[in-house]
């Protein structure tokens, strides 16, 4: 597995990570803990390097869970967190945001516990807080790495303004958000700010939460402990207009002898040299098939094709933020 660097702040992983929240949440129930250490402590065997979870999966579990799967290889591994919202710790209900710097300071010491480490790599806010002033969350931040429980300070879903404005207080690392031939956001502001800072890039649901596989038949529906029964995009209307996308991928697939899956994440690949995907799944052959993304090398004769017929497509429905709280 290669490694890439993400952004200019010396934190260097392999180039196809494994996001770990749908071992334990929001695609039905949490999947059998011993087959997913095993799968996480598989994918360490394979080279993967970078592990993201957070407080918020589970809510608590998908911590643990990684913890206990990454504690025999710790120091081979970079593990990535989230802070940012106030959980009631008896229903673990989300009841809004909460960056304020004391309540940084609580998550990350419940977070070093979950992980059974002595420092968080990379700490995320997971989601801008409106009433918290950035400059005050990326202090908090700046505090804990100089006290050495955390390593690199990273946004999510943060915009360019924002991203400026942390930056100038603790240089931020890394910028998680929702990027795909599906959700493009990222392309007008927030790449161009990345590039310009020095900023790695992390998209979560590189492969449109299972639709960019081509494992997602249209018409097909999903339990109500599945996040995308609730999903815009996975609605029959939507699943159907979004179909020329996962068509698209398939006919560059067959020629290149890969998968759907595979040329999404290859594509990902081929946009920045400081781009680092991180595809979950639950499965070994699924986690096999992304992996072996890696090696597949998209022409730049190709990239104008799927790029040229990506533009014709018109996505339907509303990309999952995540802000009604589902990620």
């Amino acid at each position: 597995m290669p490694k890439r660097k993400l952004g200019t702040c010396g934190l260097e992983v392999s180039a196809l990570g494994l996001g770990c929240m749908g071992l334990s949440a929001n695609y039905g129930p949490a999947g059998n803990r011993q087959e997913m250490i095993t799968l996480i402590r598989s994918a360490v065997e394979r080279g993967v390097t970078f592990f993201d979870t957070a407080e918020a999966y589970g809510p608590f579990t998908n911590e643990d869970l990684v913890g206990e799967a990454l504690a025999p290889v710790r120091d081979q591994v970079v593990i990535a967190t989230k802070f940012g919202f106030d959980i009631d710790p008896r229903t673990l209900e989300r009841r809004g945001f909460d960056s304020r710097p004391e309540h940084i300071r609580l998550v990350v010491e419940a977070s070093l516990k979950r992980l059974r480490t002595d420092r968080i790599d990379l700490l995320y806010q997971h989601r801008v807080d409106p009433n918290v002033p950035i400059e005050d969350v990326a202090g908090a931040v700046k505090g804990l790495i100089a006290e050495g429980k955390v390593e690199y300070f990273g946004l999510s879903e943060a915009g360019a303004h924002t991203m400026r404005r942390a930056h100038a207080v603790q240089p931020v690392a890394a910028l998680q958000s929702e990027y795909s031939l599906w959700a493009r956001d990222p392309e007008a502001d927030v790449l161009p700010t990345c590039e310009e800072l020095g900023i790695g890039f992390v998209p979560w649901s590189p492969l449109g939460q299972g639709f960019l596989t081509g494992q997602v038949e249209v018409g097909m529906t999903f339990a109500s402990s599945d996040v995308r029964s609730r999903f815009p995009r996975f609605t029959p209307e939507a699943m159907k207009a979004n179909q020329p996308i996962v068509d698209l991928l398939g006919t560059v697939a067959a020629r290149k002898n890969a998968t759907p899956a595979q040329i999404a994440l290859a594509w990902l690949l081929a946009q920045k040299p400081w781009i680092v995907p991180i595809p979950g799944t639950r499965k070994m052959h699924r986690l096999d098939e992304n992996l072996g993304a890696a090696a597949v090398e998209l022409t730049p004769d190709e990239l104008r094709e799927i790029d040229s017929a990506a533009s014709r497509i018109e996505v339907q429905g509303a990309r999952a933020t995540g802000r009604e709280g589902y990620i």
